[in-house]
């Protein structure tokens, strides 16, 4: 036991140079801090992170429909998770077998009944207050 604590309370090895140098080149995932340096570049990375994330969504939202926007409401959400539900549905023919056989329908009728779905997928929308 006292062995022990004096490993964890003992300082740590000095690093030489070549231990304490980074390069890019050494790997091809992109050093957050280096070893022998004292800046964090963590809360550098966090900022311009976040804003490429959001500029990549901005850029989505703005190339497909079905990604939404900023006023999204949860009813149309849902409208396009239904919608693109169903048509996956309709596209993939093992699906649409599987729930033609699950459901004892032909295939034909199957394919008919989730189009009628795509319609009003999740019923009327709900009334909107006027401000």
């Amino acid at each position: 036991p006292l062995r022990r604590a004096h490993l964890l309370l003992s300082p740590p090895p000095p690093i030489s140079r070549e231990q304490g140098r980074c390069s890019p080149s050494s790997s091809p995932v992109p050093q957050i801090s280096c070893p022998g340096s004292r800046l964090n570049l963590s809360a550098i990375m966090q900022a311009s992170d976040r804003f490429n994330i959001n500029s990549q969504l901005e850029h989505l939202q703005a190339k497909y429909v079905g990604t939404g926007h900023a006023d999204l409401n949860r009813f149309e959400w849902a409208v396009n998770i239904q919608r693109d539900s169903y048509a996956s549905y309709i596209g993939h023919y093992p699906m649409l077998a599987y729930f033609s056989i699950a459901e004892n329908e032909s295939i034909g009728r199957e394919r008919y009944n989730f189009m009628q779905k795509m319609l009003l997928p999740c019923g009327l929308p709900p009334e909107r207050d006027e401000d």
